[in-house]
C-alpha cells in the first residue's frame, strides 16, 4: 500500500494504482450508476497534455528526459493502455476538474514507471506541478472536447455523404415508379418513388453542408488560457508552442482565438454543433418514419417498399417482421434531440468566467456524435441500400385514388372536379373528366 496526501488529509492506494488521491476522492463523491467519462475524451485530454509536455521539453523546462517520459506516457493513455484507470462518473461537479486530475495522476505515475520509479514518487514527476504545468481544467478539457468533436464530426460528415449517395442512387433507380403522393397522410397527387428519395437526399445534403461550416468555430481553442482565459501561470512562448505541437499530433488546424476568455466562459459553439446534430436527427426521424409507413403491412398496410428481413418480429405472432432499423435510427434521433436540450440547459447556466456544467455538455455532445455515427451507418447499409420497391402495389394504390383530380382543375374548375370525384368511383370519375376535357377540346377546334 502507499499513502498519498492532499490538503484534505491522506488516503491509502494500492502500490500499483496509477490513479491517485484526487481520483479516489472523486470516485467516492460521485457514486452514480451507469456512464463513466467518455474514454475518447480522456484520450484527447492526454493528447493535449502531450502537446504541453513537448512544448516544455523544447523550452528546456526541467532536466532532459522528464517531459519525454510524460509525452510517452500520454501516448500510452491515448492508445488505451490504461483505460481501466479511468472510471469516474460522466456526471461530476467541478467543471471536469476530477477528470483532469485523473489524467494528470495516471500520466505522472505512468511516466514515473518509465523512468524506473514507483507510482506516487511525485518529487520526481508531480501530477500538477509537471503534467498540469501551465494548464487548468478550464482550458485543457474544452480543448480536448473540441478535438474529439472535430474528429467525430468529420466521421459523421463522411457517413452522411455515403447516406446521401445511397439515397440519390435509389432515387435514380425508382425514377419511373409512379405512386401516390400524400399530404397529411391523405391522398394528394401522383409522384414517383424517386421524387421522394431525391428529397430525402436533399435534406441529408444540407446536414452535410452544416457540418463543414461548424469545424471552423470548433478549431478555436483556449489552451494556455488556464483558469479564466488570462493565461495565469502560463507563458506566451508555451501557448504558441503547445498549439503548434497539438496541430502536429492531431493533423488538425487548431488556433488561438482573439480572446482566450471567450471560449473559457462561453459554450455556445457546442450548442451550435448540437443544433446541427438535432437538425440531422429531425431529418432522420422524418425519413425513417416515412420508410416505416411505406413498408407497413405487408397485407394490411401500404406495402409500397420491402425492407430486408433481419430478425423475427414477434414472440407470439409467427412470420411477423418489424422495421427494426428505421425504428433504431428514430430512437437514436430522439436521444440526440434530448441531448440537445441537455446541452442547451447546461450551456446557459455558466456563471461569470466558467461553466460548471461542462461534464454534461461534453458527455451529451459526444454521445450524440457516437450514436449518429453508428446509427447513420447502420441505417444506410441495413435499410436504404437493401430495401426494394413494390412497383405493382404503388401503381394499384395510385389507380385506386383520386390523385389524378388536380390535373383537371385548370380546365374544369375546382368545384366541378370535386363534385364528380365525390359522386363516382375513381375509375368512373377519371373517365367522366376525360370525356369533359375531350368535349372542351372539340369545341375549341371546331
Amino acid at each position: 500500500m502507499r499513502i498519498e496526501q492532499d490538503s484534505l488529509g491522506s488516503m491509502e492506494l494500492q502500490d500499483d494504482d496509477l490513479f491517485g488521491i484526487n481520483t479516489l476522492r472523486a470516485a467516492s463523491n460521485f457514486k452514480l450508476p451507469g456512464k463513466i467519462t467518455d474514454l475518447q475524451l480522456i484520450h484527447s485530454l492526454a493528447i493535449v497534455k502531450k502537446a504541453a509536455a513537448l512544448a516544455y521539453e523544447q523550452l528546456g523546462v526541467r532536466e532532459k528526459g522528464i517531459y519525454e517520459a510524460v509525452a510517452s506516457a500520454c501516448d500510452d493513455v491515448t492508445a488505451g493502455k490504461y483505460d481501466s484507470s479511468f472510471f469516474l462518473s460522466a456526471f461530476q461537479g467541478g467543471a471536469g476538474t476530477s477528470t483532469n486530475m485523473n489524467v494528470n495522476e495516471v500520466v505522472a505515475n505512468a511516466a514515473l514507471k518509465k523512468l524506473g520509479h514507483k507510482p506516487g514518487e511525485y518529487a520526481i514527476i508531480h501530477p500538477l506541478d509537471d503534467v498540469n504545468r501551465g494548464q487548468s481544467t478550464n482550458d485543457d478539457c474544452p480543448t480536448a472536447l473540441r478535438i474529439s468533436a472535430i474528429i467525430r464530426l468529420r466521421h459523421l460528415s463522411n457517413e452522411c455523404d455515403l447516406l446521401e449517395t445511397s439515397l440519390r442512387k435509389r432515387a435514380d433507380e425508382f425514377a419511373e415508379i409512379r405512386k401516390l403522393g400524400r399530404t397529411e397522410l391523405m391522398d394528394a397527387v401522383p409522384i414517383t418513388l424517386g421524387n421522394e428519395f431525391n428529397a430525402y437526399a436533399d435534406a441529408i445534403h444540407r446536414d452535410h453542408g452544416r457540418m463543414k461550416v461548424s469545424e471552423d468555430r470548433l478549431s478555436k481553442i483556449n489552451l494556455g488560457g488556464t483558469a479564466v482565459g488570462l493565461g495565469n501561470n502560463s507563458t506566451k512562448e508555451y501557448r504558441v508552442l503547445a498549439v503548434q505541437k497539438l496541430n502536429e499530433i492531431t493533423g488538425l488546424h487548431l488556433e488561438e482565438p482573439e480572446d482566450l476568455m471567450d471560449p473559457t466562459q462561453n459554450n455556445d459553439v457546442f450548442v451550435e454543433v448540437s443544433g446541427l446534430l438535432k437538425a440531422l436527427a429531425v431529418n432522420l426521424l422524418k425519413i425513417a418514419g416515412d420508410i416505416r409507413l411505406m413498408s407497413s403491412g405487408p397485407n394490411g398496410g401500404l406495402n409500397e417498399i420491402h425492407l430486408q428481413a433481419l430478425q423475427q418480429g414477434s414472440s407470439i405472432m409467427p412470420g411477423k417482421i418489424n422495421p427494426v432499423i428505421p425504428e433504431m435510427i428514430m430512437e437514436v434521433a430522439m436521444r440526440v434531440i434530448a441531448n440537445d436540450e441537455a446541452i442547451t440547459m447546461a450551456s446557459s447556466r455558466g456563471e461569470f468566467e466558467l461553466n460548471a456544467f461542462f461534464p454534461l455538455i461534453a458527455d451529451s455532445l459526444l454521445e450524440s456524435l457516437d450514436l449518429l455515427n453508428a446509427g447513420v451507418h447502420l441505417f444506410n447499409v441495413k435499410c436504404i441500400e437493401t430495401l426494394t420497391p413494390n412497383a405493382e402495389k404503388c401503381h394499384r394504390l395510385l389507380m385506386s385514388s383520386s390523385a389524378f383530380g388536380t390535373a383537371y382543375i385548370g380546365r374544369l374548375g375546382y368545384d366541378r372536379v370535386s363534385h364528380i370525384i365525390k359522386e363516382n368511383t375513381p375509375e368512373n370519375a377519371k373517365e367522366i373528366l376525360d370525356q369533359l376535357i375531350a368535349k372542351i377540346s372539340e369545341r375549341i377546334h371546331s
